[in-house]
């Protein structure tokens, strides 16, 4: 049952990525999920590199956050990358929910992200 989901999962992924891609101008913020963790970077693909990355076995946010697989995490988590992408200057991108529906996790690191200063 797990490997359907993931395959599932994976095949959505792909086919999102066929039409998201970052720039230089517009980076991608990409979202990765475990059960106990949230991660998220923002990627230039035209030169294959990582930006900005924040998650959520950050040193900053283990205090802050008992557990890191639940909404509250997700919103410090999107508000850090958030925070650490102003400060290398990249205020627009583009965003990637690597194939996961929108709402929970995904949807609150993308608010808190939003509100914190990137647009999207």
């Amino acid at each position: 049952m797990a490997d359907i989901k993931k395959e599932a999962r994976h095949r959505r992924h792909e086919r999102i990525r066929k039409k998201v891609y970052g720039t230089s101008e517009k980076p991608r913020l990409n979202v990765f999920k475990s059960l106990n963790h949230i991660y998220a970077q923002i990627v230039n693909d035209a030169i294959g590199s990582t930006l900005v990355s924040a998650s959520s076995i950050d040193k900053e946010l283990r205090e802050k956050i008992k557990t890191g697989g639940n909404v509250s995490a997700a919103k410090e988590v999107g508000a850090l990358l958030a925070q650490r992408a102003t400060k290398e200057g990249i205020k627009k991108i583009v965003f990637d929910r690597a194939g996961y529906p929108y709402h929970g996790r995904i949807k609150a690191l993308a608010e808190a992200s939003r509100e914190t200063g990137l647009e999207f």
